[in-house]
């Protein structure tokens, strides 16, 4: 990454738009009391800086922007484009996206515009180079954040100018409409294209019946519509600001490739976090064993896309819009809980959504530090908490998150998944079953995206890889992961594994295809489990792995180790997880879906590393996050249940909230945290 946080930092989202011009200098003051050294401010406020197409005014932000100067605030200044102006709607509606029928989203929301209209993107190229040519140079400004939230509310296109720039998009990448017809597999159902003019985004179709190939490759071009719109603002933003001054996006949104974005167009990364989604009203899921826990996945993702990220949306108060998202008010100690989560994960800015809560508009139930009196209230007091502990941890900043395994993922697989619903079924379900597993057994991991320039590098660094459904391969990544192996790495591989193309054909080869060489094994027969029958599972020397959802029947090729057997059905005593050497190392093909049951005897296979079994003892219900810097070590502890948790601590351990050494039995307050050096 280009820029990186010196220190930890603390800010807060502002909306200077939206208060009398006679409270910001109270505002800043205030943050600036409580520990707030930065804020965002500008991306919904396109008509502050061109209220009439073609005039443009600046004194607004420029008051805003001198004020922040005088006080000693900081800015991260905001590219308007994720809400454009009605002037621009009226006059040109073809900048707005649509429904799959062709229907127009109206002006009223946000990100009702698309991508590849060519008159958006002039008009947006034109307002993104007034405002940095106007405040690009002002001391206050820190840094750029491009759009806001691209993809968030919809990752799907179907306006009149997305059918046209989607014509282009296979054109430049086919060639030939031969070529085109071949790769999509046209010829079924009579598909095939005679003139590019015939090829649309995805329409109304009876039983929704979408060619497959054509929808992955709509998924791709989604992608690349994105981040040609965010590189197109990155190139005007690196060409005025200043040296130091860093360029991101809030995004982890699906339907695009992250990492890729990172590397073209930012220099660092950010997303928002919102660990309340887990006590939504919609959410009242009975097992409520995990719940905001479950957020560390996206920081686990974020992570995967920059190690040191910024979280640009930080959850302060209740959430919803007026219309949706209704959820209750962190309860004291959660603010502070899910704020120092992000931080263990790699987060070095931590920005609050938002200062105050706004009195208008859709988003008048997302609750803000303030509430709507102004008045000081027990959330500015855990803010400002929060900002003296972040001072006391300063000497973590910048350390490297410690993984006992990773778990390797890719884009073509992801999009795939989006529309098959074999691929589906298996993918989410081992997503969630691996990181339940491991959050349990206190086994932190990383994420890695095998279709990254970086990849081989990564995943060299860890003993233990789990791939869990590569449907979609080709050579290069089979050949990368053989090098792995060969290495003395340990490959986990599930069912439905390397039945797939890139284009998504089925290649006439048996199961796992290209992976077979590697996993030693052939699949003959495959069936989703079914309801009729008892639930299926495996003996694996005495241990029972549940095998549910889909089952890939196992047939072992001479050398390969047979370590578990079905015990159910018609394939009673057939392979449900076999191990081949390859090389220095192993692989292993498990014929299942992976849960938060069979996942963890599988890695104890593997004798993945614990990092904490001379360090600490903690519940389930307790994150451990280890950390690494300097030849020091450094240990967070997050209790998210409200209610005492009982820790042992095996070593001296200084606690750097207070310099006091604490060893033996600890007790973590509700919702309470501790930050350890070792």
């Amino acid at each position: 990454m280009a820029f990186q946080w010196e220190n930890y930092t603390a800010g807060v989202c502002y909306y200077p738009e939206h208060w009398p011009e006679e409270l910001w200098a109270g505002d800043l003051d205030r943050m600036l009391q409580n520990g707030i050294t930065v804020v965002r401010v500008a991306e919904f406020a396109w008509n502050k800086c061109e209220p009439e197409e073609g005039v443009f005014t600046y004194d607004f932000w420029q008051r805003f922007l001198d004020l922040c100067s005088e006080k000693g605030m900081q800015v991260i200044f905001g590219t308007p484009t994720a809400t454009p102006p009605a002037w621009i709607t009226e006059k040109y509606p073809e900048v707005l996206n649509c429904s799959r029928e062709g229907i127009p989203y109206r002006h009223g929301c946000r990100r009702h515009y698309n991508y590849n209209s060519p008159v958006y993107r002039k008009l947006c190229s034109r307002i993104v180079e007034k405002i940095a040519q106007a405040y690009a140079k002002h001391p206050a400004v820190i840094g750029w954040q491009i759009d806001n939230e691209l993809n968030c509310e919809t990752d799907e296109f179907y306006s009149d100018a997305d059918s046209q720039a989607f014509r282009a998009y296979l054109q430049q990448k086919f060639g030939t409409l031969e070529k085109l017809n071949e790769a999509l597999g046209t010829v079924f159902w009579n598909q095939t294209y005679t003139d590019w003019s015939q090829i649309y985004v995805p329409r109304p179709l009876l039983h929704g019946g979408y060619n497959p190939h054509l929808m992955l490759e709509w998924r791709r071009f989604i992608s690349e519509s994105c981040l040609s719109f965010c590189e197109m603002q990155a190139a005007i933003l690196r060409r005025h600001k200043k040296p130091g001054d860093f360029i991101t996006t809030n995004g982890l949104f699906a339907g695009m490739d992250n990492h890729r974005m990172t590397r073209e167009s930012l220099d660092t990364y950010a997303f928002d976090f919102y660990p309340n989604f887990a006590y939504a009203l919609n959410n009242a899921s009975p097992d409520t064993s995990l719940r905001d826990r479950w957020a560390s996945l996206n920081l686990i993702n974020a992570r995967s896309v920059c190690p040191h990220f910024s979280i640009m949306e930080q959850q302060s108060g209740a959430n919803g819009w007026a219309n949706r998202l209704e959820a209750c008010a962190p309860r004291p100690g959660q603010l502070t809980l899910w704020a120092m989560q992000g931080i263990a994960h790699g987060a070095d800015f931590i920005s609050f959504f938002r200062w105050r809560t706004c009195r208008i508009g859709t988003e008048i139930y997302w609750h803000g530090i303030l509430d709507y009196d102004n008045r000081e209230n027990r959330k500015l007091r855990e803010v400002r908490g929060f900002t003296e502990k972040m001072k006391k941890i300063a000497p973590v900043c910048g350390a490297a998150f410690k993984a006992s395994f990773a778990l390797l993922r890719d884009y073509d697989n992801e999009y795939d998944a989006r529309f098959d619903t074999w691929h589906r079924r298996v993918l989410q379900p081992s997503h969630d079953g691996i990181f339940e597993a491991a959050a349990r057994a206190h086994l932190p991991y990383d994420i890695i995206f095998i279709d990254q320039p970086d990849a081989a590098e990564k995943i060299a660094q860890f003993p233990v890889l789990i791939y869990p459904h590569p449907v979609i391969t080709d050579e290069k990544r089979v050949d990368l992961l053989k090098t792995y192996v060969e290495n003395g790495g340990t490959l986990i591989l599930g069912c439905r594994t390397g039945y797939k193309d890139m284009q998504g054909q089925c290649p006439m080869l048996p199961q796992p295809g290209l992976f077979a060489p590697l996993t030693g094994t052939d699949v003959q027969d495959f069936t989703f489990t079914t309801f009729a029958e008892p639930d299926s599972w495996a003996d694996m020397d005495g241990t029972a792995l549940d095998t549910p959802i889909f089952n890939d029947i196992i047939t072992p090729l001479p050398g390969t180790r047979v370590l578990a057997r079905y015990q159910e059905s018609y394939y009673k005593g057939e392979a449900a997880l076999t191990e081949n050497t390859v090389g220095k190392g192993k692989v292993m093909h498990f014929g299942s879906v992976f849960t938060k049951d069979n996942t963890l005897p599988i890695l104890r296979h593997t004798g993945v590393k614990n990092l904490f079994s001379d360090i600490c003892t903690a519940p389930e219900t307790v994150e451990m996050v280890l950390r690494e810097k300097e030849g020091k070590q450094y240990l967070f502890l997050l209790n998210f249940p409200n209610r005492e948790a009982e820790i042992t601590l095996h070593i001296p351990c200084k606690c750097l909230y207070t310099g006091d050494t604490l060893q033996g039995p600890v007790t973590l307050s509700p919702f309470g945290t501790l930050v350890l050096e070792l």
